[in-house]
């Protein structure tokens, strides 16, 4: 009897937890140092912003704030929400908005978050629940870069080192759930907060279980010991049988995000235009999307994505063409004797990018080029490789905003630590563009601008723009309340039961 009780509340209680898995450790579990995708993932629900996008994507709504104005094109002005909480209890105020500003802004944090607000001239409290932002001139992302989480200045305003503060891996937010459980590269725990603005949660517990090997990840979601789960097109395609889609709801959509193979353009061996050009035309990209994806994805044409004002269609992705890129490798001073050699760098975070790389490695040798490839631990990828520019090539991905900003990853001064322009592009054209478009708020005008740019990008190939893949989530049929958007299943999980 007592083992029945026993099994009864150990349902009971894994019943209401929702099961998920992580790729890697999160690093920083600080909204604005947050960079890595499981940091990022994990800190989206225990912190939130001032506005956030509606289900679609489309529209900007308000987070914390519950109205926000323009009074003038340069001032912006937020009225936060009454009674909101911190998960100490604390209220949440202007006071906290103010701090992250400053926090942001200061020399002794590197965040890449605090380029968005270049152009702000001050921020103040007009009261406890009243902020004004006052921007040097118009800017046409003045709303987004308040989408980043903020942070508690009754918590962190005596903090000396931020990059290093036990915060990170003691986080305190006003999200929907508050972190009570973090073991490295074992389990993560979420718990609902009870006190949510918007609701207490209905699904009680979050559980991150840190999985590296995507294989172990996939056949936990088989075997039912995880809730929510990507699924690679391949194993879609191949290892998915009626059991499987009799217990999981399948949701599919294109990702707002791209794969890229990014030269080092600091290195002499990649500022020849010719030497990059040939590299392309030696890419069959379509050939790595039918291989790898089946159906489940697209080929990349540029820096932007499709569904955007900035996506230019009239730009096509180059074709493989093997004589042409002989040609310019020849002109370049490359021979059978003297071949083009190079290193690709990538993370096993990602089942699919190391197999593309070995893709890009064989179609490569068909023009003489030598590749060789280092597949690495996500965090020792980034450590050791991404931030401080050690490497060859790296293959990698961006997920973007729906409203892009070519700052970010584009402009000559992006290319500095913790900076995300991390191949060294460097264009004077495209960073005076970028500098013109940010004050444009004529969204038509901008578009074109945009357009522009993106055909001067492709055509410097910094990237060998490769795929958008879609996002095949399987998420199991006992979750219910889920409304899914284009933008994914995730908007409205606070709704969400688990019978």
């Amino acid at each position: 009897m007592r083992l029945l009780l026993l099994l009864f509340l150990y349902i009971n209680i894994f019943a209401s937890t929702l099961q998920l898995a992580t790729s890697a450790n999160p690093s920083r579990l600080n909204p604005i140092l947050a960079t890595d995708s499981s940091s990022s993932e994990i800190a989206g629900f225990l912190f939130n912003g001032l506005v956030k996008y509606d289900k679609e994507s489309k529209n900007i709504i308000g987070d914390l704030a519950k109205k926000f104005y323009f009074k003038d094109s340069v001032t912006l002005i937020f009225e936060l929400k009454h009674g909101v909480k911190w998960h100490d209890e604390k209220l949440f105020t202007a006071k906290d908005v103010l701090f992250t500003y400053n926090t942001l802004i200061s020399p002794k944090i590197v965040s890449p978050y605090s380029a968005g607000f270049r152009f702000v001239k001050s921020v103040k409290m007009l009261d406890d629940y009243t902020i004004e932002v006052i921007y040097k001139k118009p800017y046409f992302k003045a709303l987004e870069t308040w989408m980043m989480g903020i942070l508690p200045e009754h918590i962190l305003k005596d903090e000396k080192n931020l990059m290093n503060s036990k915060f990170n891996t003691h986080p305190i937010g006003t999200g929907a759930y508050k972190l009570t459980q973090l073991e490295y590269s074992k389990n993560i725990e979420l718990t609902a907060f009870d006190d949510y603005f918007e609701g207490r949660a209905k699904i009680d517990k979050i559980s991150f279980h840190v999985i590296a090997d995507p294989l172990t990840r996939f056949l936990m979601l088989k075997s039912g010991a995880l809730d929510i789960g990507s699924v690679e097109p391949m194993a879609y395609e191949r290892q998915l049988n009626r059991e499987f889609f009799k217990k999981f709801n399948i949701y599919e959509n294109i990702t707002h995000s791209y794969t890229y193979l990014g030269f080092n353009l600091r290195l002499k061996k990649f500022q020849n235009p010719d030497v990059r050009k040939a590299l392309s035309l030696g890419i069959d990209r379509q050939k790595i999307v039918d291989i790898l994806f089946f159906s489940h994805a697209k080929v990349c044409s540029g820096p932007f994505l499709p569904g955007t004002i900035a996506f230019n269609d009239r730009v096509k992705a180059p074709k493989q063409d093997i004589k042409k890129a002989k040609e310019l490798l020849k002109k370049a001073g490359y021979s059978k004797k003297h071949p083009f050699k190079f290193e690709i760098v990538t993370s096993n975070s990602s089942p699919i990018r190391p197999y593309a790389a070995q893709i890009m490695q064989y179609q490569l040798k068909q023009i003489g080029v030598e590749v060789s490839l280092r597949v690495m631990e996500w965090q020792a990828f980034l450590n050791m490789v991404v931030f401080p520019h050690k490497f060859d090539a790296i293959l990698l991905g961006w997920g973007l905003s729906p409203t892009p900003d070519p700052y970010m990853f584009w402009h000559s001064d992006s290319d500095k630590k913790g900076g995300f322009n991390l191949v060294g592009y460097h264009n004077p054209k495209i960073d005076k563009m970028i500098e013109e478009s940010q004050t444009m708020i004529d969204r038509k005008k901008l578009g074109k601008v945009w357009q522009e740019m993106f055909k001067i990008i492709t055509d410097d190939n910094p990237y060998l723009f490769l795929y958008i893949p879609n996002s095949i989530t399987a998420v199991n049929k006992r979750i219910k309340n889920i409304d899914p958007s284009l933008s994914g299943v995730w908007h409205n999980y606070i709704r969400w039961e688990k019978d």
